[in-house]
């Protein structure tokens, strides 16, 4: 009996050390998959980059011990490139890739993750298929999504008395997303959709789309696209006098760097969502202040989102002991989300993180104390009527 007690105790003993085997002395590996090149690079890019290193510091670059490691590569907004780099991380063990900026590019990564059971948690892309019909059980959808910015800032201008609107598309999968949820919200509000143009990545000429546009007559001329597109989009909205006609501009995402590389003149009183402001408490100011100081910008909220992001993966891996990605992601699951930019947000089953968003408007060149102070708080929105409710995702291990 004794003998057969020692056996136990020694096969027990054995089972644990397996269980968390990936916490056996080898570096915790992040990745960094994101835009360090492309129209994405400013919003995301090395700022991702920092926000990774600056959650890392937080837990003193190490968990037990092990020492975490940040290492990040340059997807080129190129669905296979990402694919490739997500393979190969995997496989030379990186346990969680986080950013991934661009839905087409998030698409083909979460499949390499759910492949090799591996954690992607994305903070870049905003296509709300991915806790849809794409969500797998390793993904995590952390800051934002199409949903929320067509049911924030298009309810909010939808429901503001203006019924005719035109939409001024980006040519790809995040683009056509979020025209189709922000329609849905136009025609719920009893609006209309009189038209939509497309343009492709890159574009640097929108003297079509605006005058296609503005022959439409409506009283909304709507842009869904992001990064260096948006900002070439609101610049010669402006040449071409689009809000001096009396039509309202709605800008469906806009990040705080877009607002600072166009000046205040010409960003004034557009209306945003966004799920982090710098100078919103505290502690958004103390992360902003160790952030300036990497990167001499403030962060958005791509950026803010990485942090977020590592940081609760960190706690759970800290809480469990282990990389095992099934036990990571249930602790995520289980763990509220509370750091310096969500209170009291919740990982839904599909990948979602339901967290409060935030209605801004920016604010004139009169009301703003200095550089970066842009924004004056609208109106919050709390998550479960910013986010899309978990029936309605179509996600497929998720039950009815």
């Amino acid at each position: 009996m004794r003998r057969l007690w020692l056996i136990a105790i020694l096969f027990g003993c054995f089972i644990a050390q397996d269980a968390h085997a990936t916490m056996s002395g080898k570096p915790i590996k992040i990745g960094v998959l994101t835009d360090l090149g492309g129209m994405l690079t400013e919003n995301t890019g090395q700022g991702s980059v920092a926000a990774a290193q600056l959650a890392v510091e937080d837990f003193g670059g190490a968990i037990n011990g092990i020492p975490i490691e940040v290492i990040s590569a340059d997807h080129q907004n190129k669905p296979e490139v990402g694919a490739d780099i997500a393979r190969r991380w995997y496989d030379e063990g990186v346990t969680m890739i986080v950013d991934v900026p661009n839905t087409a590019v998030a698409l083909a990564v979460q499949k390499v993750a759910q492949e090799k059971n591996r954690i992607v948690m994305f903070s870049g892309p905003a296509g709300s298929v991915l806790t849809g019909t794409a969500c797998t059980p390793v993904s995590v959808h952390f800051t934002y999504d199409t949903y929320a910015l067509a049911h924030v800032t298009g309810a909010a201008i939808a429901s503001g008395g203006a019924k005719t609107w035109f939409f001024m598309t980006a040519d790809y999968a995040f683009g056509a997303t979020l025209e189709q949820e922000t329609t849905s919200v136009v025609k719920a509000n009893g609006g209309e959709v009189l038209g939509s143009v497309r343009f492709p990545a890159n574009n640097v000429d929108f003297s079509s789309v605006m005058m296609i546009a503005q022959q439409s007559n409506a009283e909304v001329l709507a842009l869904t696209s992001a990064g260096i597109d948006t900002k070439n989009a609101i610049s010669q909205a402006a040449d071409f006098g689009v809000l001096q006609s009396g039509r309202k501009l709605a800008i469906l995402l806009l990040a705080i760097d877009d607002v600072n590389g166009l000046g205040l003149p010409v960003t004034q009183g557009i209306m945003l969502t966004d799920a982090f402001y710098w100078d919103m408490n505290d502690e958004t100011r103390a992360f902003s202040k160790r952030f300036f100081a990497k990167r001499s910008v403030m962060p958005n909220m791509y950026q803010a989102g990485v942090a977020g992001a590592v940081t609760h993966y960190l706690k759970a891996v800290q809480a469990v002991g282990t990389e095992q990605a099934d036990e990571v992601m249930a602790k995520m699951r289980d763990l509220p989300v509370n750091d310096f930019m969500t209170k009291n947000g919740k990982l839904r089953e599909d990948g979602r993180v339901v967290r409060d968003m935030y209605l801004f408007q920016v604010k004139s060149p009169a009301e703003s104390k200095g550089r970066w102070d842009y924004y004056k708080l609208v109106k919050v929105v709390p998550g479960d009527q910013a986010f899309r409710p978990l029936a309605d995702g179509n996600c497929p291990f998720v039950k009815k």
